[in-house]
């Protein structure tokens, strides 16, 4: 039985990542192990599970069939066994993806007393400023600022992150202090992620609205190059709230057009789409939201 269930796992990998090499890395074994754990399942089902390429593998008709039945079951025989052991403890190893700004500034902090709380779980923080695929990543749980993409995710609302215009002290001293929205269309823009959204830019005060044409004199993909690039009196950048709360503090930071809004961000905890979230996954959501709760 314990056998069949490692073949199961193991046939989930080679499905998610399309490979027996990366499949067989994370199980630390070799890749004529994992093939032969395949060539057991198939003999066991009696039909082919895996179309094998020159450079991928990817499920038969059968295969995916099979994958949505018996993810559900893993899922669920881990969190037997973890109900078995009596004391509901978590177990095992949580798999996070998250931007790399916000787990080191705001979820590093916090994590000793999460840790402290679930001392029988194990941590992999996946952190890469771009989206990464929850099922070909093996993500079981991950953190998303802004408008979801259509999917069949399931999502969970953690709260609103505001977005801040800011400049450094001396950039202001020496290009001035923009009065209206419409002023920025004349300062120096460092663009960050938060700036990039559609309606990054659109200020509101009072019922009216205004969105200056921005043109950055500095763009970056990484919001603490941003938050970097703005303290040292780079320019005007907008930018979410986690991502400069201590620079903001501290007054390395200071707020532009303060009386004028930006629209916040959306944060979710997205689980990955045909399978059932683990137990610990939805535990760290809740955690996530009294962290989110912060902003």
């Amino acid at each position: 039985m314990s056998e069949r269930v490692s073949d199961l796992r193991l046939l989930v990998r080679v499905i998610r990542t399309g490979s027996l090499s990366r499949a067989g890395r994370e199980a630390g074994l070799t890749q004529s192990a994992v093939s032969r754990a395949i060539v057991r399942l198939e003999r066991e089902v009696g039909a082919p599970l895996l179309t094998r390429t020159t450079r991928a593998v990817q499920p038969t008709d059968a295969g995916a069939e099979y994958l949505a039945r018996i993810e559900p079951i893993l899922a669920a025989l881990d969190e037997a066994n973890q109900a078995a052991r009596g004391s509901g403890a978590l177990r095992g190893v949580l798999r996070v993806g998250t931007v790399s700004g916000f787990a080191i500034r705001e979820l590093l902090p916090r994590l000793p007393d999460f840790l402290q709380a679930h001392p029988g779980l194990k941590l992999e923080f996946l952190m890469d400023d771009r989206r990464q695929d929850l099922l070909g990543a093996n993500v079981d749980i991950a953190l998303r600022f802004g408008a979801l993409e259509d999917s069949t995710a399931t999502a969970k609302f953690l709260g609103w992150n505001p977005k801040l215009l800011l400049a450094a002290p001396a950039y202001l001293q020496r290009a001035g202090v923009p009065a209206v929205p419409t002023d920025l269309e004349h300062h120096a823009i460092v663009m960050g992620p938060a700036g990039q959204a559609r309606d990054a830019w659109r200020l509101e005060r009072d019922g009216i609205e205004v969105t200056p044409r921005i043109e950055p004199v500095l763009s970056f993909s990484v919001s603490d190059a941003a938050i970097a690039a703005a303290r040292e009196g780079m320019g005007i950048v907008s930018a979410a709230g986690w991502s400069c709360r201590a620079e903001v503090e501290s007054g390395a930071l200071l707020r532009v057009l303060p009386e004028w809004q930006l629209a916040p961000t959306p944060a979710h905890a997205l689980f990955p789409a045909g399978r059932s979230a683990k137990l610990a996954a939805r535990v760290f959501a809740d955690f996530l939201a009294t962290v989110c709760a912060r902003f």
